[in-house]
């Protein structure tokens, strides 16, 4: 009997056909997104020496209800700030496999509007 692949593995094939094209500089760094039912959390990463330079989520900024745009939205401005306080002012976008819709478009909507480029 063939064992059916979950939703996440799909992501996670899709995730990795997106990073053999996208990766991170210390100049223009990878903000990627991942996003569970309750919580939603964004990386500021440098894939060249791999390490994350900036990180926020759901959970560390205590938003109570974290898995919907509002927090979405919250954590986007404030990786923003947090980026532009590191001055990194452009990043590549990536969207972890998920749709560019919903919380993600509201996480990179936020970002974009607090000062970060991509």
């Amino acid at each position: 009997m063939i064992k059916k692949e979950s939703r996440n593995d799909i992501r996670k094939k899709r995730h990795n056909r997106i990073r053999n094209n996208i990766s991170g500089t210390k100049e223009i760094p990878r903000l990627n997104v991942f996003r569970s039912n309750k919580e939603i959390f964004a990386q500021v990463i440098d894939d060249v020496l791999c390490t994350t330079l900036a990180s926020s989520s759901s959970v560390e900024l205590k938003i109570k209800n974290g898995g919907n745009k509002e927090g979405a939205a919250l954590v986007g401005a404030d990786i923003a700030k947090k980026c532009i306080k590191l001055k990194i002012k452009k990043v590549v976008f990536d969207r972890g496999g998920y749709l560019y819709h919903g919380r993600v478009a509201a996480l990179a909507d936020a970002a974009r509007t607090n000062g970060l480029e991509f």
